[in-house]
């Protein structure tokens, strides 16, 4: 049946023969609305419960269909997608239509085909709901970069409506610094995904509705996460030492509103800062939070640079956006930016994480405008 298209719209057409969208559901994020329909009713409840505090009710921007099938069959000949930098493993390869693309996740077998309107998860839904996930918040990042923001690979956390972007490179702790951050009575904006934009009076955050998702060492180190782990998995887990947990991948979803109670998401602030964790855990040195210019720091500019990949759609009648090194330091240019570097010291790094929100000046903050 799939074997013959040549379409997004002759992929939807045929995926829709025999497998009715009858089960739905409607996520608010900010101000844009996405309904998710499949024949699924058990997927429909998983992704109910995930996206429990975003349920909404207004009519939908973008429609996302769903469907629970036995591995699609496509005669197309995929090309791999190259691994990001620093990463080793082949995760995706995708074939272009005239009207869109197909992506097929290489481990499970998900498909994902968009474009024009059109965007469809096929596979095995239920089992895979986090990548079903993963693809619905990409539809709301496309159209929010559509609307001028940039992407940044980066957690939020939010105090009174304002709030600091936490970026760092692989490994450095980003989400254990957010939720050390929650501990302190701090919402949750957002885990790796954060979207800013510049106005005339300065720079707003945009979060993604998506639980963090963290290693087991973060959980052992943060007395407020214990219920995530069995008793099983803790005992075999505190067998490791530091360095293997560190470096472990397998990773706990964070159910923030069981751990921390409700309404401890904010999916956007006025942003006042940008963080960059560069510290050392095998170093000696003493912790320090120092304000830079990213002009004359690029190299901090990778460090929260994330392109949108392949699930972005550039249409037509939409302004190619900027995704240059360029772009990103201008895109600061209205908020400070710090970096932390020295010992892992979790605890201080949110202490001025804090005060940077509540404007206090810290007198552990050396360099460019310190005091400002």
């Amino acid at each position: 049946m799939l074997e013959k298209v040549s379409t997004v719209t002759e992929i939807a057409e045929a995926l829709s023969t025999g497998h009715a969208p009858d089960q739905s559901l409607r996520l608010e994020f900010g101000e844009c609305t996405i309904e998710v329909k499949s024949d699924s009713k058990a997927l429909i409840d998983r992704l109910k419960e995930y996206y429990k505090e975003f349920l909404g009710k207004k009519l939908p921007d973008i429609q996302v269909l769903a469907f629970e099938i036995a591995e699609p069959k496509f005669d197309f000949i995929f090309m791999k997608k190259p691994p990001e930098p620093g990463k080793s493993k082949i995760k995706e390869e995708f074939f272009d239509l005239r009207d869109g693309r197909v992506v097929r996740k290489i481990l499970t077998g998900m498909y994902f085909i968009f474009g024009r309107g059109i965007n469809i998860a096929a596979g095995n839904c239920l089992q895979n709901y986090n990548q079903v996930v993963n693809f619905i918040n990409n539809r709301y990042i496309e159209r929010m970069i559509k609307r001028e923001c940039m992407l940044m690979h980066a957690a939020g956390v939010v105090l009174k409506g304002k709030g600091i972007a936490i970026a760092g490179f692989a490994g450095r702790g980003k989400s254990t610094l957010a939720l050390t951050l929650l501990n302190r009575g701090l919402k949750f904006l957002s885990n790796d995904r954060v979207m800013v934009k510049k106005y005339d009076g300065g720079t707003r955050m945009y979060g993604i509705p998506k639980l963090p998702r963290v290693n087991p060492g973060t959980i052992l180190s943060n007395p407020v996460l214990g219920k995530i782990l069995t008793e099983e998995e803790r005992h075999e887990f505190e067998k490791y030492t530091p360095e293997k947990l560190w470096e472990l991948e397998h990773k706990f979803d964070v159910d923030i509103s069981e751990i921390y109670g409700s309404d401890r998401f904010s999916l956007q602030a006025e942003m006042k800062a940008l963080v960059i964790i560069n510290w050392d855990r095998n170093g000696d040195e003493p912790f320090a939070i120092t304000e830079v210019d990213l002009v004359g720091r690029p190299d901090l500019v990778h460090a929260y640079m994330k392109l949108p990949g392949l699930f972005f759609e550039m249409s037509e009648d939409t302004k190619p956006p900027d995704f240059s090194e360029a772009a990103y330091i201008n895109c600061m240019k209205s908020c400070r930016v710090f970096e932390i570097t020295g010992s892992v010291n979790f605890e201080e790094a949110a202490e001025h994480c804090i005060s940077l929100l509540e404007d206090v000046k810290t007198a552990g903050i050396t360099g460019l405008n310190a005091s400002k």
